[in-house]
Formats: C-alpha cells, structure tokens, sequence
C-alpha cells in the first residue's frame, strides 16, 4: 500500500486531518466497488399515481425507485428532480439544485436515507389505511381476531 503522510486541510476554520488508515480503507472501498453494478443513466417518470426514478445500471438492470421514498426530494419540483447528476462514475447521484446527494450502492440495497428516515418510512407504512387492508381486518376479526398471548408462568 502506498504510504501517505496525514493530510491537513483548512476548512471554515476548522482543521481536518486524513490519516493514512482512512485513506486505505477508502482506497479498499473503491476496489469492492468494482464488481457492484454502476448507474448510467437516470429517468425521470412523473405523473398520477406514477412517481419514479429508473436508474439504468452497467449491467443492463434497471432499479425503480419511487420518488417519495427518497429523503430530500419529496417537496421537490419535477423540474428539479429531473436535473440530476452521476458522480463518482456511477457511484452517486447529485441533485445541485436541491442539495442533494444519494449513494448508488446503498440505493441498491433499499436505503434510501439515514436511519432516521428510514424508520420513517416504516411506520408511514404500518399506518396505511386501504380497503385491501380493511377487508383484511374484518377476515381476521371473524376468525377470532389475533392470538392471545399465552402468559408465561415464573421459572418456565
């Protein structure tokens, strides 16, 4: 490994140092990147009821991502949205006008923001009301509705 002496680098008037360790291992990260898929293009779809980026990935996949489910682009115009940028060769997508910068291969994964929001997206989820899931209440609700808890006695 190539051995770089501490990086010092004055920002807003704080110091930041890049050690050696973190350069390697941004370094490492750059390499397992090489087998994951990068994005080369990016749609933008809008209209009723059909809200979606379609990234086009290098190895001929497409992933379609609703736009909701991305933190920081739910206020967004969709002149905003659909100028978007590819950084990193495919690696991230940049939003200029909104300030925005997303990770492609944790897109990949289904993190489409921090942990914060993401636990977001999950209650919003569990809170949905549809006919679909009222139908489905009432079905269980004439089986008997949702198992009792059996209680555990002390020492079992």
């Amino acid at each position: 490994m190539v051995r770089h002496r501490d990086i010092r680098h004055q920002a807003a008037g704080h110091e930041i140092v890049i050690s050696d360790a973190e350069i390697d291992r941004v370094i490492q990260r750059a390499k397992d990147l090489r087998d994951e898929p990068l994005v080369t293009e990016v749609e933008y779809r809008p209209g009723p009821g059909l809200d979606l980026l379609i990234l086009k990935m290098s190895d001929g996949h497409r992933q379609v991502i609703p736009r909701e489910d991305l933190q920081g682009l739910q206020s967004a115009t969709k002149e905003q949205i659909a100028r978007v940028e590819i950084l990193g060769s495919g690696t991230g997508l940049h939003w200029p006008d909104l300030d925005v910068d997303l990770y492609v291969p944790s897109l990949l994964r289904g993190v489409y923001g921090n942990k914060k929001w993401m636990a977001e997206i999950g209650r919003s989820g569990g809170s949905v009301r549809s006919a679909a899931k009222k139908r489905a209440a009432r079905a269980n609700g004439l089986k008997g509705g949702r198992p009792r808890r059996k209680e555990v006695a002390a020492g079992d």
